[in-house]
């Protein structure tokens, strides 16, 4: 049975960094495109960036360009979001997404969902 695990978030000032990981067992990644998304107070779940399964193909959300990188260990079958520079409107819960295909984008109602890692962006 597929088990995923979102950790790495926690407390950051403005224009710190956090990296987000996503460990994934009992299941392959190798062949599945993995996202992230998040979902803060209030707002509507959305997606914040998706790496195709063989990294050909990287989709990143506007408001996290430049800012965030995404990017996958298949031998460790986890993925992972390094965020920079970071704003208080990224607060949010982050969640780890796998596609159904290995390609980008992931439809967010393809999606069975974690418990997700709280980000809080606050001096």
């Amino acid at each position: 049975q597929m088990q995923r695990v979102e950790s790495g978030g926690g407390l950051v000032q403005p224009g710190g960094s956090l990296t987000l990981s996503c460990v994934v067992s009992g299941f392959s990644l190798d062949y599945y495109a993995v996202g992230w998304f998040r979902q803060a107070p209030g707002k509507e779940r959305e997606a914040v960036s998706c790496i195709s399964s063989a990294a050909r193909s990287i989709y990143f959300q506007d408001a996290v360009k430049g800012r965030f990188t995404i990017s996958r260990d298949n031998r460790k079958n986890t993925a992972y979001l390094q965020m920079n520079s970071l704003k208080s409107e990224d607060t949010a819960v982050y969640y780890c997404a796998i596609g159904v295909t290995g390609a980008c984008p992931i439809s967010i109602d393809s999606v069975s969902w974690g418990q997700g890692t709280q980000v809080t962006v606050s001096s």
